[in-house]
């Protein structure tokens, strides 16, 4: 089974955040174990005694809140740096997928940025493995792991609707089960989610891609044709 861990940056009601972004990190199931491990290594510079008690998060990681305010900055971005390289591109081209949605929220006035991303993010994860059963005889279905938050109602409709009434291109296929959420305290791939949105987040509302173009190159892709970065901007 192929899981894409999910997650989402920029606030909906923070007039300041002109954007929002959905993002997900493909990996096919034997896989999370060895990509957990790498992260765990770098979660332990900071707490040797109780890595598990450090959460790899990228928003206060770079601002330095809470219990990041006492390490260097510099520290602090090579730890993001080097859990994107570990987790995404160390994995080996192909091996990790990506898959984000950004939206300029005053592109689509009047709808709802998280429904619109959502459908595009569940559209193009499932059209990847549509291409896996096709063309490589490759028939693992998908799952989705979302991290929780105030969205978990609306996403678990959208995601019975999109398979049984359709969304705008169909009905999706290749879905074992509906999107579970997880606390992303306890799930490493949920982390390495949120360092891939925020990597995204950063690129579009702040023009920094100090993250951004370490995973540039992992966007789910066919040829040259880019399906795992959908922009509306």
């Amino acid at each position: 089974m192929h899981l894409l861990y999910v997650d989402e940056s920029g606030s909906l009601d923070d007039a300041s955040h002109d954007f929002f972004v959905l993002a997900g990190v493909s990996v096919f199931e034997r896989k999370t174990h060895w990509i957990e491990q790498d992260l765990n290594e770098i979660a332990a510079r900071f707490s040797p005694e109780d890595p598990h008690s450090v959460e790899l998060h990228g928003s206060p990681m770079r601002g330095g809140r809470d219990r990041w305010r006492k390490f260097p900055v510099q520290t602090r971005l090579d730890a993001i740096s080097d859990a994107l390289k570990a987790g995404v591109v160390g994995c080996g081209l192909g091996t990790v997928r990506l898959f984000a949605v950004v939206v300029r929220k005053s592109a689509l006035p009047g709808v709802d940025p998280v429904q619109f991303a959502f459908e595009q993010l569940c559209n193009r994860f499932d059209l990847f493995l549509t291409r896996l059963h096709t063309k490589h005889n490759n028939t693992q279905r998908g799952m989705m792991v979302f991290d929780k938050s105030a969205t978990e109602p609306r996403i678990q409709t959208l995601a019975r609707e999109f398979k049984y009434a359709g969304h705008s291109w169909g009905k999706t296929r290749n879905y074992a089960e509906v999107p579970v959420f997880l606390d992303s305290r306890a799930s490493r791939l949920i982390q390495l989610a949120d360092l891939v949105s925020y990597s995204v987040f950063r690129k579009y509302q702040a023009g920094d891609g100090l993250f951004f173009d370490i995973i540039k190159d992992c966007f789910d892709r066919e040829g040259n044709l880019l399906h795992g970065l959908c922009e509306r901007i």
